[in-house]
């Protein structure tokens, strides 16, 4: 058996108002543990396999943690750096967008509340599919991911690579 991922943690100045973010912008659940400094993120749902149906594997969760302390740490002051980071690249989380949602819907609940919307439609044919991106209030990278299933059809304003 290889290394498995398990998470995925992004950094906030303030992880109940991130979590709050997700919940409302991609509807998963908010579990606070404990509330304002560690918030798990539940999408719910498990991975499908081939024929569609659920497998036993749930979707993965993602976490939010307290830059001025991030926990777990040996020490229960934590230590340095204590600020998000304000430049360069991060990390880039990639979310599936679901049958029942839309990317225009994800961007526009995202940048209502203080996101920046990256960019639009755009398709990469390497991996056939279409992609989205915004940056939330707290410098997270997030890319939105749509399926372009067998032969597709790239809709005239979207750019391509």
């Amino acid at each position: 058996m290889t290394n498995s991922l398990i998470f995925v943690d992004l950094a906030s100045d303030d992880p109940a108002a991130a979590g709050a973010f997700y919940a409302e912008v991609f509807g998963w659940e908010n579990d606070a543990r404990p509330q304002g400094i560690y918030h798990r993120m539940v999408p719910g749902g498990f991975f499908k396999h081939a024929d569609g149906s659920d497998s036993r594997i749930g979707n993965l969760h993602l976490g939010i943690f307290d830059a001025a302390n991030a926990r777990p740490h040996p020490d229960p002051a934590g230590a340095e750096p204590r600020a998000i980071s304000a430049g360069g690249r991060k990390p880039r989380v990639w979310v599936l967008v679901s049958d029942d949602d839309t990317p225009e819907r994800i961007l526009a609940t995202a940048e209502k509340l203080g996101a920046t919307v990256l960019w639009r439609n755009h398709y990469w044919k390497e991996f056939n599919g279409y992609n989205h991106c915004f940056v939330d209030p707290w410098g997270n990278e997030i890319l939105l991911w749509g399926k372009a299933g067998e032969n597709p059809r790239i809709p005239d304003d979207y750019t391509r690579e």
